[in-house]
């Protein structure tokens, strides 16, 4: 799924004045694409993510997604947008507490009505294959306070994965991870975007996963200073 934005603006009100986040962003992801975007902490790397994933509203732009305007739908229709084409891994992997690993992943799948006319067992299939795949076969009956922070993250990735989604989106994904752990999610996330051929952009601060992307986008200041192809083989 291609992404395009165009005159992406961010300001918001602090303290009764004015704050901008981002100013002139003009960006194109190809479909397939693997971006980084990094950055020092305040140069706007999340609300970039934030906007670029349909969450929020640009103060002026737009944010174009297979060539949909999301500026031209209403705040139901964006969440319909996102729950049909859009996953999400967050940093501090936003499970829901009172569900299971197994329900948590079926989440994604249920918000597309994938469930509905006798397709509860197909995404109940689907959900435990893709748990197993990132290692948790044994762990689908658990709740995530019951997981490490490792495991909840790739319980994240599953879910992430369970829609087919076009695009992921993935913010800190290795944040609050240990080194060791952190290796093996980049390892993971970068092998199920691969096999599920979707547009993957991503925010870190870890150079390992900024080398593992094919271009890597600099935001310093509200503001793109750099945008660098790389070859991730060497």
């Amino acid at each position: 799924m291609m992404i395009v934005a165009q005159g992406l603006a961010q300001t918001f009100s602090s303290a009764g004045r004015p704050l901008t986040v981002l100013k002139d962003i003009d960006l194109r992801v190809e479909p397939q694409g693997f971006v980084a975007i990094v950055g020092p902490s305040g140069s706007g790397k999340t609300t970039l993510l934030g906007l670029l994933a349909g969450l929020d509203r640009p103060s002026a732009g737009s944010v174009t997604l297979d060539g949909q305007n999301l500026n031209h739908l209403s705040e139901d229709q964006r969440a319909r947008f996102r729950a049909e084409n859009v996953g999400f891994v967050f940093q501090t992997f936003q499970l829901i507490p009172t569900l299971t690993a197994l329900e948590n992943v079926l989440v994604p799948i249920e918000l597309r009505g994938a469930m509905r006319d006798g397709g509860s067992a197909r995404a109940e299939q689907r959900a435990v294959q893709l748990l197993g795949r990132v290692g948790l076969a044994d762990r689908i009956h658990h709740y995530p306070a019951q997981l490490s922070g490792g495991e909840q993250q790739r319980v994240a990735i599953a879910r992430a994965f369970a829609g087919d989604p076009k695009i992921l989106f993935a913010d800190e994904p290795t944040g609050n991870l240990d080194a060791d752990t952190g290796h093996a999610v980049i390892d993971l996330l970068v092998e199920l975007n691969r096999e599920a051929r979707a547009t993957l952009v991503l925010v870190t601060h870890d150079p390992e996963l900024a080398r593992r992307a094919r271009r890597v986008i600099r935001l310093s200041g509200g503001r793109i200073v750099s945008d660098t192809p790389t070859d991730p083989a060497s």
